[in-house]
C-alpha cells in the first residue's frame, strides 16, 4: 500500500482523537452532574464517569492499535502475526467499550423514566451494538488474516 494513503489513514486516527478527548473534558463532568440529579443514589454518578473514561480509554487504545496496524501495513508486514494480534486487541478493546456501555444502560433507563424520553434507550443502546459490530467485525478479518497467513507458510513450505 502506498506511503500516502496510509499517511491519510493515520491522520484520521488522529483526528478521532479529538473529538473523544473534548468529550472526556467538557461534556462528561457536566453530563454526570446532571445525571446526578434525576437518580437518588449518590454513587451512581461515578459509575456514569468511570464507564465514560473507561470505554475513552479503550477507544484510543483501539485507536493505538489501528495506528500500529497501519504501520504494518507500510512495512509489508500485513500478513503475519504481528498484524493478528493488533486484530485481537482492537476485538478485545471494543467488546469492552460495548461492555461498559451496557453497564451504563440502567442509569439511561433511569433518566429516561424520570424525563419521559423514552428514546433516549434507543440512542444507549446504540453506544452498545456499535462497538460490538466493530469487535464481530475485526474477529473475521483476525480470521481470515490468521487463514491467508496459513495458506502462504503452507505455499512457502510446498515450493
Amino acid at each position: 500500500m502506498k506511503k500516502t494513503s496510509t499517511l491519510f489513514l493515520k491522520l484520521t486516527l488522529l483526528i478521532m482523537v479529538i473529538p473523544v478527548l473534548a468529550g472526556c473534558i467538557w461534556i462528561v463532568p457536566p453530563l454526570a452532574h446532571d445525571v446526578s440529579t434525576y437518580i437518588d443514589i449518590p454513587a451512581l454518578h461515578y459509575v456514569l464517569i468511570i464507564g465514560a473514561y473507561g470505554s475513552a480509554i479503550a477507544y484510543f487504545s483501539t485507536l493505538f492499535q489501528a495506528f500500529k496496524l497501519l504501520q504494518y501495513i507500510e512495512q509489508q508486514l500485513a500478513f503475519s502475526s504481528l498484524a493478528v494480534q493488533a486484530l485481537q486487541w482492537i476485538k478485545r478493546f471494543a467488546l469492552a467499550i460495548s461492555a461498559l456501555y451496557a453497564c451504563n444502560l440502567p442509569i439511561a433507563y433511569i433518566v429516561a423514566q424520570a424525563d419521559d424520553a423514552p428514546g433516549l434507550i434507543i440512542v444507549a443502546s446504540f453506544f452498545v451494538f456499535a462497538p460490538f459490530v466493530i469487535a464481530v467485525f475485526a474477529a473475521v478479518l483476525q480470521h481470515v488474516l490468521a487463514s491467508a497467513i496459513a495458506i502462504k507458510e503452507e505455499n512457502d513450505l510446498t515450493v
